[in-house]
C-alpha cells in the first residue's frame, strides 16, 4: 500500500530594500503595481511628515501623494499608470481604520503568522495588496469637506472614508442575520462597530439575529464573542449582549427560532417587507435555500458566506440583477457504500463512520427499542409486520433483557470483552475465511487489490492500551444504560476482562460475503425466509413486560463535547481497532471527534475575512451601486489567494403574448396585478385576457387550489368563486386570514393563449392597495 507524503518546500525572500523597486506582487483584487506605487508614495509622505499620515480633509496632503506616486512610477522598473482619483481616495482614507477592512486584512495577516510559526501552507511571496476601492463613493476628488466630522465621533473614520450620508444610511439599515455561530459573531461585531442599527429618529435601524443553538464549550475557540460563563446560553442572546457592550447604541433583537415554514407567522410579510437585507451565517444548504426563496418572494438582497478551514466564499444576491443562491448548487455529498463500511474499509473516515454507527446501534437504538417493547401495547404484533428486521430485533431484545443484562459493573466489563471478540476477531476471521487473501474473482484476478485490504483478526491483549481503552469506554456506556455505577480503574478493568468467558469461535466455511450493496440487499432478503420457528422461539424467550413494570433503559444521545461521557472515547477506540484490523492509519481523539461529530473546520482567520468581505458589499448596497461594482469572492488563505468575480446575472425566459408582444422575465419578475383589494376573481381573469391575451385555467395560493377549470365540480364551484373578491377567495378556500394592511398576495397561475397553448409565466403578485 502507498501513503502520500508531502515534501517540504523552502522559500527565500529578498530584502525589503531590493524588492521595493523590483517587487514580486500578489494581488487578486486590484492592480498590484498601482497599489505598490501608491503605498510607496504614502511611505514617502510619512517620512517627510515625521510619521504622520495625510489629513482626510487636506487637499495639499492629497496633492503631495499624487506627485510622489507619479515620481515613483517613473523610477519603477514596471510600467505603472497613476490614477489621480485613486491618489485622492488614498489620501482621504489612509489614516482611517474601518472594521470590514481590518477584518479582511487581519484574517490574511493572522494566517501568515500561523504559517510562520507552523511551517504549514504557502506564505505570501513578498508583497500582497488587497483593494476595496469599489466600495468608495465615486465623486470628484477634491470634494473633501463632506468627509470631515466637525465634532469627535466614534464613526469619524467611517465618515472620512464614505461620507456622512453613507454613514447615516448604514445606521438606518434593517438587517436580518440568520446564525450566530463563528461567522455570525464576526458579523455582529462588524455591524456594531460600523454603526448598523444605531440611528435615532424617524428611521431607526435594527439588526434581528436568530439562532436555535446553545453555546457548547467547543465553540469558544472560534466564536470569539462567547466566554466560558456563556456555555449553555443561547448563541443569539450571548452574541447580541457582547455586541451591545462594544457599541451601546447598537440596536439588536435576538431570537432562537428556526427560520422555516413553521415560523412564517413570526417572520411574516410585515417583517420581511421592513428589511433592507438578509445576511446568512449558516452551516447548511437547506436553510440557505429557504432564505433564498423568501428573498426572491419579497425581492430582498441576500449576502451569503461560508468557510471550510482556510477556504471561504461570499455571494451577493441582488433582486433583478443577479442569479439566486439556488440557481447553482454544489453536488450532494457522497455517502459511503454499505459494503465498504461493513467489509472493505480503506480510509479512517470509513472506520470512524462504522464506529459511530455502532455507538448509535448499541447505546441509543437498541435501548430505545427495549423501552418500546416494555411500554407499547401491541409492540410484537407491529414488529411481526416488519419481516426484514423482526428476527434481529427479537435477538436484540433477548440480549438486553436476558442474556446480557448486567447486575453490576463487572458484568458490563465482561460484555465489553465479548463485544471486542465479536467485532475485531470473530467477524474478521469469518470474512477472511470466506474470502482468503489469495481469493480471485471470476476472471482470475486477485480479489484483495486496490482499495480492498485483507483484514487481520485481533487477539485481545490485556496490556495493550488501545484494547483497554475500548473496554473502559464500552463498559461504562453499557453501565449507563442500566443505571449502574461505572469506573475508570484500569487495573480492575484489566483483571475483570481476563475473567470473562470467551467461547471459541469456529468460522463457517462457505459463508457468503456481500461484495456490493446490491449483493448485501439480496442476502438480507434471503436470510429472512423460513424463520418462523426461530421467531417463535425468540418471542417465548423474552421476559414479559408485566414482569418488568417500571423498568427502563437510558438511551444515550451522542454528545461530542463532553470529555467525561465516554462517547468520543468509545468511537475513537472502536474506530482505531477496526483500522488496525485493516492496516489503516489510526486517528487521535481530536481527529475522530471532528469526523464523527461532522464538525466543519472553522478557523478565526477565514471567518474574519469572509465577514469583512460581506460588510464591504453592504456599503455598495446602501450607495445604490450598479451590479458591476459588486463582487462574489472565493479565497484560500492556505495559498494566499483571493479572487473576485462579478455576480452572474439571472437567466431570462421569453414568451409571446397578445398581438405578438414579448414578455421577458427572470426568477425575480412577477405578473403584477394592481387593481385593489375589491377586485373579484372574474375581474382578475378579465384583466389577464385584456392585457396579456392569456386565460387563467388554474390558480393556487400556497398549497391551496383556489380556482380550476378542470374537474366535475369546477363549474359549480367557479360560479361562486368568480364573484368573490381576491382576499375573500383566499380566506374561503385556503382557510387563512388575509391581513388587509399587507402589501400583496402571491399566486401561481397556469395560463393558456387564446389558441389553447400553455404558456410559462412567473408568479402573480396581486397588490391589495393600488399603487397608481
Amino acid at each position: 500500500y502507498f501513503q502520500q507524503v508531502k515534501q517540504p518546500q523552502e522559500f527565500k525572500f529578498k530584502p525589503l530594500r531590493d524588492c521595493v523597486r523590483s517587487p514580486s506582487i500578489v494581488s487578486d483584487m486590484g492592480d498590484g503595481f498601482t497599489c505598490h506605487a501608491l503605498y510607496n508614495a504614502l511611505s514617502a509622505f510619512q517620512k517627510d511628515s515625521k510619521g504622520a499620515l495625510p489629513d482626510p480633509g487636506s487637499a495639499p496632503d492629497a496633492t503631495k501623494i499624487v506627485d510622489t506616486a507619479k515620481q515613483f512610477a517613473k523610477s519603477a522598473e514596471a510600467k505603472i499608470q497613476i490614477d489621480e482619483k485613486a491618489c485622492w481616495k488614498l489620501a482621504r482614507t489612509a489614516s482611517t481604520t474601518i472594521t470590514p477592512m481590518a477584518a479582511v486584512l487581519g484574517g490574511i495577516a493572522g494566517q501568515e503568522i500561523l504559517k510562520a510559526v507552523s511551517g504549514k501552507f504557502t506564505p505570501i511571496n513578498q508583497f500582497y495588496y488587497f483593494s476595496a476601492v469599489k466600495c468608495l463613493p465615486d465623486e470628484a476628488p477634491k470634494e473633501m469637506g463632506k468627509y470631515v466630522t466637525k465634532s469627535p465621533s466614534r464613526y469619524e473614520d467611517y465618515i472620512a472614508t464614505f461620507g456622512k450620508d453613507v454613514q447615516e444610511k448604514i445606521a438606518s439599515l434593517n438587517i436580518f442575520l440568520v446564525g450566530a455561530g463563528a461567522i455570525g459573531c464576526e458579523m455582529l461585531k462588524n455591524f456594531s462597530m460600523m454603526g448598523i442599527g444605531s440611528s435615532k429618529g424617524n428611521k431607526e435601524g435594527l439588526v434581528t439575529v436568530t439562532d436555535m443553538d446553545a453555546i457548547e464549550r467547543s465553540n469558544l475557540n472560534r466564536q470569539f464573542l462567547f466566554r466560558p460563563s456563556d456555555v449553555g446560553s443561547l448563541k443569539s442572546e450571548a452574541a447580541s449582549k457582547a455586541a451591545k457592550r462594544i457599541n451601546p447604541d447598537f440596536k439588536v433583537v435576538h431570537h432562537s427560532h428556526r427560520v422555516g415554514s413553521e415560523t412564517e407567522n413570526i417572520y411574516n410579510d410585515g417583517f420581511w417587507n421592513s428589511l433592507n437585507a438578509v445576511v446568512t451565517a449558516l452551516d447548511n444548504v437547506q436553510a440557505r435555500l429557504y432564505l433564498d426563496n423568501r428573498c426572491i418572494f419579497f425581492s430582498k438582497p441576500m449576502f451569503d458566506s461560508g468557510t471550510l478551514g482556510t477556504k471561504g466564499n461570499t455571494q451577493v444576491v441582488l433582486p433583478s440583477l443577479t442569479e439566486s443562491y439556488g440557481s447553482s448548487q454544489d453536488p450532494p455529498e457522497e455517502s459511503i457504500p454499505l459494503c465498504t463500511l461493513h467489509n472493505f474499509p480503506h480510509k479512517i473516515e470509513h472506520t470512524i463512520q462504522w464506529a459511530r454507527d455502532r455507538f448509535e446501534g448499541l447505546f441509543k437504538n437498541a435501548p430505545s427499542e427495549v423501552n418500546s417493547y416494555l411500554t407499547e401495547s401491541g409492540y410484537l404484533q407491529k414488529l411481526s409486520e416488519d419481516t426484514m428486521n423482526e428476527v434481529k430485533t427479537l435477538e436484540l431484545l433477548k440480549s438486553y433483557l436476558a442474556d446480557d443484562k448486567p447486575l453490576n459493573f463487572e458484568d458490563c466489563i465482561h460484555w465489553a470483552r465479548r463485544l471486542f471478540e465479536t467485532e475485531f476477531h470473530n467477524k474478521i476471521l469469518q470474512l477472511i475465511t470466506a474470502l482468503p487473501p489469495d481469493q480471485t474473482d471470476s476472471e482470475g484476478n486477485p480479489f484483495w487489490t486496490g482499495h480492498k485490504r485483507p483484514p487481520t483478526p485481533l487477539k485481545f491483549n490485556a496490556n495493550d492500551p488501545l484494547h483497554l481503552d475500548f473496554l473502559m469506554a464500552a463498559a461504562n456506556l453499557y453501565a449507563k444504560l442500566y443505571g449502574l455505577a461505572g469506573s475508570r480503574d484500569m487495573n480492575m478493568i484489566r483483571t475483570e476482562a481476563l475473567k470473562a468467558t470467551i467461547e471459541v469461535f469456529e468460522p463457517v466455511k462457505g459463508h457468503k460475503v456481500a461484495k456490493t450493496d446490491d449483493e448485501m440487499k439480496s442476502m438480507m432478503d434471503e436470510e429472512h425466509t423460513g424463520l418462523e420457528s426461530k421467531t417463535q422461539a425468540l418471542r417465548e424467550s423474552l421476559p414479559k413486560p408485566s414482569e418488568l413494570t417500571g423498568y427502563r433503559l437510558e438511551p444515550l444521545s451522542f454528545e461530542k463535547d463532553d470529555p467525561t461521557n465516554f462517547h468520543i472515547d468509545f468511537i475513537t477506540a472502536c474506530s482505531n481497532l477496526r483500522a488496525t484490523n485493516y492496516k489503516i492509519k489510526t486517528a487521535n481523539q481530536h481527529q475522530t471527534k471532528q469526523i464523527a461529530g461532522k464538525i466543519i473546520p472553522a478557523i478565526a482567520t477565514t471567518t474574519a475575512m469572509v465577514a469583512g468581505l460581506v460588510c464591504l458589499e453592504l456599503y455598495k448596497l446602501v450607495q445604490g451601486f450598479k451590479v458591476e461594482a459588486f463582487s462574489n469572492t472565493y479565497a484560500n488563505l492556505a495559498i494566499s489567494h483571493i479572487t473576485a468575480s462579478e455576480p452572474i446575472p439571472p437567466e431570462y425566459k421569453e414568451v409571446e403574448l397578445k398581438a405578438g408582444k414579448k414578455f421577458k422575465f427572470s426568477l425575480w419578475d412577477r405578473m403584477e396585478v394592481d387593481l385593489g383589494s375589491e377586485t373579484t376573481l372574474q375581474q382578475m381573469c378579465d384583466h389577464f385576457e385584456e392585457k396579456y391575451g392569456l386565460e387563467i385555467v388554474m390558480l393556487s395560493y400556497g398549497k391551496a387550489l383556489v380556482y380550476s377549470q378542470f374537474g366535475f365540480m369546477a363549474k359549480k364551484k367557479n360560479k361562486l368563486r368568480l364573484k368573490m373578491s381576491i382576499p375573500e377567495l383566499v380566506e374561503s378556500v385556503a382557510k387563512v386570514k388575509v391581513d388587509r394592511n399587507a402589501g400583496f398576495l402571491m399566486f401561481e397561475a397556469m395560463v393558456t393563449t387564446t389558441d389553447g397553448e400553455d404558456v410559462d409565466i412567473p408568479s402573480v403578485r396581486f397588490w391589495l392597495h393600488k399603487r397608481t
